[in-house]
C-alpha cells in the first residue's frame, strides 16, 4: 500500500493538519474528520496542562484515530522550542516534535541556526524531530545529518494562503533528498497548492489557516484530502511530456482515405 512512513509509523493518509483558528472545538473536529488526516499537530503553549479539568481542544481530538503533533509554535529561541518540547513529552501528548524556531516576528520565516541546535539536542533525548524550515537545501541537509526524522520546508510565509511561490527551490529539495520524508508546510491556500505540492513528488502536506480560514471549513477540508490523493496519483502515475507545438489527441495515420 502506499503510505507515509515517518520514523516507525506509518500512515496512509499524506495529509497533515491542524488546531488553530477554527470558530469552535466541534468545527475543528468536523474538519477533522473531512480531511481524512491522520496526523493532527497543536501547539503545546495553547493546551491548559496544569489544569486539565477545564475543557481543552485535547478533548476535541479522537486520538484512538488521531496521531497527536505536538509543535513548539511561538518559540524564537533553541532553547524555548527544547524546553516547550520537553513540557509536551511530560504532559503526555508526545514524543514526537514538529520543531519551530521563529526568526523573524513579522514573516515568522525561521531561525535555521536555532533549528539546527534544537533538532541535535531534542534527538539526543530521543525525540522524533520534524523541524519547520526554509527552502534551503544545504540547511536541509544540516538538519538531517543531526537526525531530523523529515523535513518541513515552507512554501510561502506561515498563513499567508499564497500558495507555492518558490517552486524551483522545492523540486531542488525533492530531487537532492530522499533519507527522509519531505513535507510542504506553510503557505497553501487551496486544493490546488496542495496537488502541486504531491505532483512535485513530496510526501506529504501540513496545512491549518487554509482550512480554518475558509468560507465553508468543511468543504475545504474535503478538497484538501482530495487535492492530495489527485496529486499523488498524479506523481505516481507520471504526467506526459510537455511539448512545444500541437500533437493530435486522435491521430490520422491508419484511417482509410487519410493523407500519406
Amino acid at each position: 500500500m502506499d503510505t507515509l512512513k515517518i520514523a516507525d509509523r506509518e500512515f496512509h493518509s499524506r495529509l497533515l493538519v491542524g488546531t488553530g483558528k477554527y470558530r469552535s472545538f466541534p468545527e475543528m473536529a468536523r474538519c477533522h474528520q473531512a480531511s481524512g488526516a491522520e496526523v493532527v499537530t497543536v501547539a503545546v503553549r495553547r493546551v491548559n496542562l496544569s489544569d486539565r479539568s477545564k475543557e481543552s481542544l485535547l478533548d476535541y481530538i479522537d486520538r484512538s484515530k488521531i496521531f497527536l503533533l505536538p509543535n513548539t509554535a511561538g518559540c524564537y529561541t533553541a532553547e524555548d522550542a527544547i524546553r516547550t518540547a520537553r513540557l509536551g513529552r511530560e504532559a503526555g501528548m508526545s514524543n514526537w516534535v514538529k520543531l519551530e524556531v521563529i526568526g523573524d516576528e513579522r514573516t515568522l520565516f525561521p531561525d535555521n541556526a536555532g533549528l539546527l541546535e534544537a533538532t541535535r539536542i531534542l534527538v539526543k533525548e530521543g525525540f522524533v524531530v520534524l523541524p519547520y524550515t526554509t527552502d534551503d537545501l544545504v540547511n536541509a541537509r544540516r538538519l538531517i545529518d543531526a537526525g531530523a526524522s523529515a523535513v518541513m520546508p515552507l512554501a510561502a510565509p506561515i498563513g499567508s494562503g499564497l500558495g507555492i511561490q518558490n517552486l524551483t527551490d522545492l523540486r531542488i529539495l525533492r530531487e537532492m533528498i530522499s533519507e527522509v520524508p519531505l513535507i510542504v508546510d506553510a503557505g497553501v491556500g487551496t486544493a490546488s497548492d496542495v496537488a502541486l505540492a504531491m505532483e512535485l513528488g513530496y510526501d506529504g502536506v501540513l496545512l491549518n489557516t487554509a482550512i480554518a480560514a475558509a468560507g465553508d471549513p468543511e468543504q475545504m477540508a474535503l478538497a484538501m484530502k482530495l487535492g492530495i490523493e489527485a496529486g499523488r496519483h498524479a506523481y505516481l502515475a507520471g504526467r506526459m511530456p510537455k511539448k512545444l507545438y500541437a500533437s493530435a489527441s486522435s491521430p490520422m495515420a491508419g484511417v482509410v482515405g487519410s493523407r500519406s
